[in-house]
């Protein structure tokens, strides 16, 4: 660990699927009451969650990384990533999924998870890194901070409802390596 950051970061496994559905549930309902609906965000459940984050695991080319608490070994933010969903080129790689519990966040984890995603990617021949992001989620100024660029919309079915995204791209990716070792 890092003596400067209160969080490790290390690669996620299946024993660790039941934390991480917990912080996507919890991110979730803290995140994005009031923009979902709250039926859907109330029928979410961690073991549903942990099912759905099981199988994706096990999709060859798909990683997970943790960021830890130390000293309590509490699971308190993860990445999801890989190669890119749809047609993209190849050199291009895709952040499914970044969530840091609600009391974590501004701490630095989701900087050094972007950065520890785009060293993974880097190291697997990507050169760009793009994520999709709720148009109305609170979070989307922390992309364009860490350098992402919003290059285009599209929709996508939450629940039963239709919202809009935003598709966000660091064209290089090496720019965010030296944020995996806490740098900036």
């Amino acid at each position: 660990m890092d003596e400067h950051r209160p969080f490790d970061i290390r690669p996620g496994t299946g024993d660790d699927i039941f934390a991480i559905a917990g912080v996507l549930v919890d991110t979730w309902r803290s995140t994005f009451r009031g923009l979902l609906a709250d039926a859907f965000l109330d029928g979410m459940s961690r073991e549903d969650e942990a099912l759905r984050l099981a199988r994706r695991m096990g999709v060859p080319g798909v990683y997970y990384l943790v960021a830890v608490e130390p000293a309590t070994s509490n699971i308190v933010g993860f990445a999801n990533f890989g190669p890119p969903r749809g047609r993209v080129p190849a050199h291009i790689h895709e952040l499914y999924a970044l969530y840091i519990r609600s009391e974590h966040q501004r701490a630095g984890i989701g900087a050094a998870l972007v950065g520890s995603v785009a060293a993974q990617c880097a190291g697997q021949g990507a050169k760009s890194l793009f994520a999709w992001v709720l148009a109305g989620n609170p979070n989307r100024r922390f992309y364009e901070r860490l350098g992402a660029k919003a290059i285009g919309t599209s929709g996508i079915g939450v629940g039963d409802r239709s919202y809009e995204q935003v598709a966000y791209l660091w064209e290089d990716i090496a720019a965010l390596v030296p944020r995996a070792n806490g740098q900036s």
